[in-house]
């Protein structure tokens, strides 16, 4: 898919670290079922995504936005701009929390920091520890962001790599889900913002990543779930993804993701 700018005329629902469970449901078991392993490369297969889910809806956590968010993404799969870092095949599927069914045409974005905990846009923004200075590559407003359409399968695929972790938060990727808009001359109009969360990463897989490169280069206070101020513990309600290792002996050779989001629209 070409990269696209998209300048979006909707409402943003942000403010501090305090979290809400929102009216929003999620398809899937809670221990998270993990699917077959994806090259990082490629999108995840929808088919084993939708296998590993079962047609229980549960409550999904709505929470801040933070405070990194741009209002202009890009339309795109492959959002790493060249940014190192373990690949991440991440595969997202909105549902109707009607009756669980798929949601297409709905817009999702995604945006995180970079291996060291850099957010393009704020790239003089001091991720805490003792981090390199951000190095520069890719565009420093829109590196590790970007857009898909759900198909009609629900499902929007992004090529990215796992994040670092900036204090005092875990590591996590952000995530809003947009409904009833159209894209006319390069502009999503009129859409609704009808969820607003972030996807986090068990302690083990975060760990294990501390020790290669790039992630090694950020030292200091690392918080883990526990500690975060936005995760509660609730697993797959709270956003946890299952996370399926290209190589359970190397980190560095990344995962596949997926998670399954519900909705009201």
């Amino acid at each position: 898919m070409t990269d696209t700018r998209i300048a979006r005329r909707t409402f943003a629902v942000g403010g501090a670290a305090s979290v809400g469970l929102g009216a929003l449901a999620a398809c899937g078991s809670d221990d998270g079922d993990a699917t077959e392993s994806a090259s990082p490369s490629t999108s995840a297969s929808p088919t084993e995504a939708a296998t590993g889910a079962d047609t229980t809806c549960v409550l999904t956590s709505e929470v801040t936005e933070g405070p990194y968010y741009l209002d202009d993404a890009l339309e795109r799969t492959d959002v790493t701009e060249g940014k190192t870092g373990a690949p991440l095949a991440l595969l997202i599927t909105v549902v109707d929390a009607d009756g669980c069914t798929p949601l297409a045409n709905a817009m999702v974005e995604i945006w995180h920091c970079d291996a060291w905990g850099y957010y393009s846009g704020f790239t003089t923004a001091n991720p805490g520890g003792s981090a390199p200075a951000e190095d520069g590559t890719g565009d420093d407003e829109t590196f590790l962001r970007g857009f898909q359409i759900t198909d009609d399968a629900g499902q929007a695929a992004f090529t990215t790599i796992v994040p670092g972790w900036y204090t005092p938060r875990a590591t996590h990727i952000h995530v809003k889900v947009h409904t009833g808009g159209t894209v006319d001359d390069a502009e999503y109009e009129d859409g609704t913002v009808v969820h607003t969360g972030q996807f986090f990463f068990d302690d083990d897989t975060v760990l294990a990543l501390d020790e290669v490169e790039p992630y090694s280069e950020h030292t200091g206070d690392h918080t883990l779930l526990d500690d975060d101020m936005v995760y509660t513990g609730g697993g797959v309600q709270d956003g946890l993804l299952t996370l399926t290792a290209n190589d359970d002996t190397d980190p560095s050779a990344g995962y596949a993701a997926v998670i399954t989001v519900g909705v009201t629209p």
